[in-house]
């Protein structure tokens, strides 16, 4: 039951649920699999701490509008991420 539950579960998998798995979205079986991937898998232990910090800090941040050149920037950043870790 148990290797049935943990099964085939990825660190892709685990970093694509992530936010899911925060909101309380995932099934039983799903929070289950993740938890125990988590217990095997200090990558994802770290993640999921990073993942939870970055949501405290963000929460704290003033909900000031972003100055358009930023935004524009992140924008341009987010448009080209891939490309640019794949050279």
């Amino acid at each position: 039951m148990i290797d049935c539950l943990a099964g085939q579960l990825t660190c892709k998998a685990v970093t694509e649920a992530i936010t899911d798995y925060l909101e309380g979205n995932l099934g039983f079986v799903e929070r289950i699999r993740f938890q125990m991937h988590l217990g095997f898998c200090r990558g994802c232990r770290r993640y999921l701490r990073q993942m939870r910090l970055m949501l405290r800090t963000f929460g704290t941040l003033p909900m000031e509008p972003i100055p358009p050149a930023v935004r524009d920037e992140l924008l341009q950043r987010f448009r080209t991420w891939k490309s640019r870790s794949q050279t």
